[in-house]
């Protein structure tokens, strides 16, 4: 399926290419951007794992990444998408990041509410999950804002960096994004 770019009041999301692959070692080797994440890169070799992610992600039919920009400027700061996506289910989980220097203006939030309408009304999805890891509180900020209600928590779910971390689940129906969209801002 041939995925779309998206734009916003103030951001052009398109989907992920082998050219960005610079550009995502920018952002996931950086400690703040992954603190909270799920991977890290130091080098460019490491992040053709990433970027091999990206494409099976599209060639399985199982989820889309895009790289955002500000509209007009085409110079990418952050991503944002949709992966685990399960047609029979008619659900997947969203994900996204940010280059530190654009935080707190609420591209996040903007670009993650893209995608999710992305979600519901192109690809049909039913449930948009979301999985944030304890410790993260920007992340579920986000998530709130957008309307996703928090179901719960996995107590010392994974091992990460030799210590163990809690998962927080939140997630979002399709009916609850279509009653919540007209009052988003």
């Amino acid at each position: 399926m041939q995925h779309p770019t998206l734009t916003t009041e103030r951001l052009e999301l398109r989907p992920i290419q082998p050219s960005d692959a610079d550009f995502i070692l920018r952002g996931l080797s950086d400690e703040r951007v992954t603190r909270y994440y799920a991977v890290h890169y130091n080098t460019a070799e490491e992040v053709q794992e990433q970027m091999k992610f990206y494409e099976d992600l599209i060639r399985s039919g199982t989820g889309v990444w895009w790289a955002f920009s500000l509209k007009g400027e085409g110079v990418l700061i952050g991503a944002c998408g949709l992966n685990e996506l399960e047609r029979e289910h008619q659900k997947a989980q969203i994900g996204f990041w940010l280059l530190p220097g654009y935080w707190g203006k609420g591209y996040i939030q903007e670009a993650a509410r893209a995608v999710t309408k992305y979600g519901f009304d192109t690809l049909q999805l039913n449930r948009i999950e979301a999985i944030v890891e304890g410790g993260n509180g920007q992340s579920e900020k986000v998530l709130q804002k957008l309307g996703f209600s928090y179901e719960g928590r996995l107590r010392e779910s994974e091992a990460k960096n030799g210590a163990f971390i809690d998962l927080l689940y939140y997630s979002m129906l399709r009916r609850e994004f279509a009653a919540k969209s007209p009052a988003l801002p």
